[in-house]
């Protein structure tokens, strides 16, 4: 245990501390990272809490065997959701936490009303204000597809119909999206860290910070907006008359629900944001086409050059490397879209694993390796996944290989007026490796943005996500197969959601072949091997343009 949370829990008589991965902004991939500094853990979600005898770290399936390298020393690691703190930790004990990093929704969910919960307003001396000085930029409406003002009279009449009289949008994203605004707050995402509050009268207070708003407040000035310090909501909220408020249970704090809540009653806990943002427009979706063509001949070119290669002295990170000059080389993409996750052997049975000076191996003829990447272009965001061989392989990881793919085939080739959700459609690309007993423990998809986050929501596809399926939605189709301390097996393609007449279909984003050496042709049926057929047919008409003559020889044989 940490001096600093040590103290913590002494001083107030506590009996132990949670400390969660994420900022006051809720962000996936934030800039400072309490949780890593203390507990080791490198992963994108999970939390800790610090007991008087006893740590524990609570992370999900993708993160298991990270965590157990990580942490496993001096931390229990329990993996969510099939332990939850309330399912362990003894009744009524008191446990400290800040209220500017939860929400209530979280809260409950990890503790239920077990516990005596005390809210402390502590920051870490470690703790170190974000000196990032790019300012907040605007997108023209012609690369958004959607005016602001289009775009804010949907939310205003959605409001009101609930009777809202004050909405408060504290997910960045959705502010971005409603906006039309970026920036660089993110790591991976173009994403400006703020939140506003937007009255019925459409009139919009935006709290941020003061030195990065110079360019949007000229791109924004016909809206009733009023421009203020990140901390004074609270100066804001005594102003207004009392009324209804909408609140994000996602995003919005404890310390944050507490100040609304004291004058004003919240009436709902839904941002209405996050519906509006999953359904594309066709100016959105003819982006995201562009980027994956981009992106598609950057990872296209560098599968040529790895698979044509004598891996000798070749590692992780110089496979990171070369992947991102060949993405640099694309004029416009920006930076990646998340860490590269190059897992070679058994580093591919960590589902977010991240190569760093202690775990970078050098890459061997008989490994496998997964390829997890993606980039932010202008203006479309990517996220892909190719598993490569350099050697023959067994027959069973081949047949493991045609099961995960097998599953891909269907996912994209499903029924979506059928299946309606993403909780139906998981099963389905489940279904071949369930038959043998295989699974994987991560979903088979999550939501993508355009050019905003890389995971987004509500839409996915898993086993808990109910949420409908609507043209215009993007979303990854990504199946797997890890067998601890030998190997990982995802294929992943970005798909869009697109309606001919009545019927709605899955259209492949993603522009990159598939390893032909690791699949057991014998196990495809005559559909799953013309959609395979017709896929590199149409990767390579998308592709071969961009590519030397070697490189367009080499696809055309996958054909």
């Amino acid at each position: 245990m940490s001096t600093e949370i040590n103290n913590i829990i002494l001083s107030n008589n506590l009996d132990g501390y949670i400390l969660p991965k994420n900022d006051n902004y809720f962000t996936e991939y934030s800039k400072t990272n309490q949780l890593k500094s203390i507990t080791n853990f490198s992963g994108s979600a999970g939390f800790a809490i610090f007991i008087k005898n006893k740590n524990y770290l609570f992370v999900d399936g993708r993160y298991t065997i990270q965590a157990e390298k990580e942490s496993g020393k001096k931390f229990k690691i329990c993996e969510i959701p099939y332990i939850w703190p309330k399912d362990i930790l003894k009744k009524q004990i008191k446990i400290g936490f800040d209220p500017d990093l939860f929400t209530w929704g979280t809260l409950n969910k990890y503790f239920g009303d077990k516990y005596n919960l005390v809210p402390l307003n502590f920051k870490f001396k470690s703790d170190k204000k974000n000196k990032n000085s790019y300012p907040f930029f605007t997108l023209d409406p012609v690369v958004a597809g959607e005016s602001v003002n289009k775009k804010i009279g949907r939310l205003i009449k959605i409001i009101k119909k609930k009777k809202i009289d004050y909405i408060y949008i504290s997910s960045g994203e959705n502010i971005c999206w409603l906006l039309n605004i970026r920036g660089r707050d993110l790591p991976n995402s173009p994403i400006a860290n703020c939140k506003i509050i937007i009255t019925k009268e459409k009139q919009i207070y935006f709290f941020s910070n003061q030195n990065k708003i110079k360019k949007i407040k000229l791109s924004l000035k016909k809206l009733k907006i009023h421009f203020l310090k990140e901390r004074d909501i609270l100066n804001c909220l005594v102003r207004f008359k009392n009324g209804n408020f909408c609140i994000d249970s996602k995003t919005c704090s404890v310390f944050e629900e507490s100040l609304i809540s004291y004058k004003f009653k919240i009436i709902d806990r839904e941002d209405p944001i996050y519906n509006l943002k999953s359904l594309k427009n066709k100016i959105e979706i003819k982006n995201m086409v562009n980027a994956h063509i981009e992106d598609g001949v950057a990872l296209t070119k560098f599968l040529y050059w790895i698979k044509n290669l004598k891996i000798k002295n070749l590692t992780e990170k110089k496979i990171e490397k070369k992947l991102e000059s060949f993405r640099k080389k694309g004029k416009n993409y920006l930076y990646p879209s998340f860490d590269t996750i190059a897992g070679s052997g058994p580093n591919g049975a960590i589902i977010h694993y991240r190569s760093d000076k202690f775990s970078n191996r050098k890459l061997k003829e008989n490994d496998l390796l997964l390829l997890d990447s993606g980039g932010q272009y202008k203006w479309g965001t990517t996220d892909v996944t190719r598993t490569v061989c350099f050697s023959k392989v067994s027959n069973r990881v081949k047949d493991i290989f045609t099961r995960v793919l097998k599953g891909h085939i269907a996912v994209v080739l499903s029924n979506i007026n059928k299946e309606r959700n993403g909780h139906n459609i998981d099963k389905i690309a489940r279904k071949s490796l369930n038959s043998v007993g295989l699974d994987y423990r991560h979903g088979t998809g999550h939501g993508v943005g355009a050019f905003l986050n890389v995971h987004e929501g509500p839409q996915g596809i898993s086993k808990n996500n109910y949420v409908k399926l609507k043209e215009g939605m993007v979303l990854s189709n990504e199946p797997g197969f890890y067998k601890k301390n030998n190997f990982g097996i995802r294929i992943e393609n970005l798909v869009f959601i697109k309606k001919i007449k009545s019927k709605l279909l899955f259209e492949n984003l993603t522009m990159a072949p598939i390893d032909k050496d690791l699949i057991n042709f014998k196990m495809l049926n005559k559909k799953e091997k013309n959609y395979l057929f017709k896929y590199h047919f149409d990767v390579y008409n998308n592709i071969s343009p961009f590519l030397n003559e070697k490189e367009k020889k080499w696809l055309s044989k996958l054909i």
